[in-house]
């Protein structure tokens, strides 16, 4: 999974370089600190470290406009402790509220590397300790939900914090769903749309 990641990382560094403003919207790349605590603190301790994210939004799609013109995207996220990683697709929406300032939702689906459960059997001290340092997605497919507070600097450049939650949501798998919430900031380049 760490390849794919970084195959998707530097994908998007490449089409950064030959992109068309018709099709291809902005850019935006940052670093996650991984696993803070919002509101269910009890997995905040296990893989602490920071993600580096890089993200591709492309033009909406007339068909996009009856639910508000979401863009398009494609991101990915390379952990740099070797923890979880991940990358996936959804859509993304932005909605002005004051002179340079934008709220920004987003709804997608990613694919990780992380850990789905503990290798060892219930009981045995090893799952114990296995269990202390990583969290348990319960699945591979995971829903992602984004809030990003996005500040535009002039027409190319902004910045961006956002906070990021990966859960299965006990649709996508069932059983252990420990999720994860991530928290950053990123620049953010366009392409002149």
């Amino acid at each position: 999974m760490n390849r794919a990641v970084t195959l998707l990382l530097c994908s998007s560094i490449l089409a950064t370089g030959t992109a068309r403003a018709d099709i291809l919207s902005e850019a935006r790349f940052g670093v996650m600190q991984e696993n803070i605590c919002v509101l269910d603190c009890d997995n905040a301790d296990k893989e602490p470290g920071q993600n580096i994210s890089a993200e591709l939004l492309f033009a909406s799609p007339d068909f996009l406009d009856l639910i508000w013109s979401p863009k398009p995207y494609v991101m990915g996220s390379l952990n740099t402790q070797g923890d979880t990683s991940f990358g996936g697709f959804g859509l993304h929406w932005s909605f002005d509220f004051a002179d340079k300032w934008a709220f920004e939702p987003s709804v997608g689906y990613v694919i990780h590397d992380g850990e789905l459960a503990s290798p060892f059997p219930q009981g045995d001290p090893r799952g114990d300790a296995f269990t202390e340092e990583h969290v348990l997605f319960g699945s591979r497919d995971l829903f992602r939900t984004t809030f990003g507070l996005h500040y535009e600097i002039n027409e190319t450049w902004g910045a961006e914090l956002l906070y990021e939650h990966l859960s299965h949501g006990q649709i996508l798998g069932n059983g252990r769903n420990q999720g994860i919430d991530n928290i950053g900031l990123r620049a953010t380049y366009s392409f002149g749309q």
